[in-house]
């Protein structure tokens, strides 16, 4: 059986987009991490942060990401996934991870033009304070990021490229 590609990197880097392309051009079926726990949780992410916190959070998803075990296809999980308990270990373990990387200035214009609101973690900021905010969440993530079994620039990767990245 072939092993999942996990799909990893900050929020509004492109892990759904990407992984639902990925999946079509190889022919694998696409799992959304924050799909699947929001289906267990039976509220938005939002919602049961703002009920349970973070902690409990990152609990949940840690079980739900260890549900995926035996599945196939591309998976793609939350910014935070890979930097809590030892989950990035799990997943190197258990499948192929691929880090979709961008710079905070990248990553900046992508989620000034997004629902801010949606994401728990950026709650009511913009500009300046969403840059800071950005640049030190990024530096605090890149170790477990950065030891993913591909890096790629997200922006200047093409798809065609992604996937021969992944069938070696």
């Amino acid at each position: 059986m072939e092993r999942p590609i996990f799909l990893v990197g900050f929020m509004g880097s492109g892990k759904t987009t990407w992984g639902k392309k990925l999946a079509n051009a190889m022919g694998l079926p696409f799992l959304d991490l924050d799909h699947e726990i929001v289906k267990h949780i039976g509220m938005s992410i939002p919602e049961y942060f703002a009920l349970h916190g973070e902690d409990r959070f990152r609990t949940v998803e840690r079980e739900i990401m260890q549900q995926q075990l035996g599945k196939t296809g591309v998976i793609s999980t939350g910014g935070g996934t890979p930097c809590y308990f030892d989950n990035m270990d799990w997943l190197l373990e258990h499948g192929t991870v691929l880090y979709l990387k961008h710079s905070p200035k990248s990553l900046w214009n992508r989620l000034s033009n997004s629902d801010v609101n949606k994401r728990p973690a950026l709650k009511g900021m913009t500009g300046d304070d969403l840059l800071v905010f950005i640049e030190t969440k990024l530096a605090e993530r890149a170790p477990f990021y950065e030891r993913s079994g591909i890096i790629v620039d997200q922006i200047n990767t093409p798809l065609e490229e992604l996937v021969n990245l992944l069938k070696r």
